[in-house]
């Protein structure tokens, strides 16, 4: 585990994040997640913690390169099988949010675009063209971190990735670590104001 791991918040239920699955939501004490994918003796609360410190690492990586600070890891049967953070202004390609970029590594080391049973976290709630290309890859598990009210499409402006009619279910944990993913991505912008 890495020091500092902090509480989570969610909409609803202060210090729990929140688990989506179909169109219901509910909070989650912790023991009502997948284990399947953890080593033994991890609590998953611990273990999406673990991963968001992780793709906040990425963040950082992307901050210092000018990018907006968005990291996103992806993790199979335990293991990081991809990372990555924004590189739309680097790469000069509006599609390489970090999410992206992450689901495009793991599935190069998978020899497969199909990531099935794949969790990816990332640190900030993803837009419509990350969700898409979730649904189309198959995910798993979403765990993102801070809230995006403004372009969120995993239940904060759209809830396109909970919807009963797409042929692939992703469940969603929503504000883990909220609060250092929303103080990176503050920050980023107040030194740009």
């Amino acid at each position: 585990m890495f020091p500092g791991a902090s509480s989570t918040k969610s909409r609803g239920s202060p210090g729990l994040p929140t688990i989506f699955r179909g169109n219901r939501r509910r909070p989650s004490s912790g023991n009502r997640r997948n284990n399947r994918a953890l080593k033994p003796g991890i609590s998953s609360l611990s273990s999406d913690e673990h991963w968001m410190h992780a793709a906040l690492r990425q963040a950082q990586q992307a901050e210092a390169g000018q990018e907006v600070p968005v990291g996103a890891v992806v993790v199979y049967q335990g293991q990081l099988v991809g990372q990555g953070c924004n590189r739309s202004i680097t790469d000069i390609d509006p599609s390489a949010h970090a999410e992206v970029v992450a689901m495009r590594a793991a599935a190069r080391f998978l020899n497969n675009y199909r990531l099935l049973d794949a969790t990816l976290f990332v640190t900030l709630e993803p837009c419509v063209m990350c969700v898409g290309a979730m649904l189309h890859a198959r995910i798993k598990r979403l765990v993102f971190g801070a809230y995006d009210p403004k372009t969120g499409a995993a239940g904060s402006m759209f809830d396109l990735i909970t919807d009963s009619r797409h042929n692939h279910a992703v469940e969603v944990t929503g504000g883990v670590l909220e609060q250092e993913c929303s103080h990176l991505l503050k920050d980023f912008f107040q030194e740009r104001r």
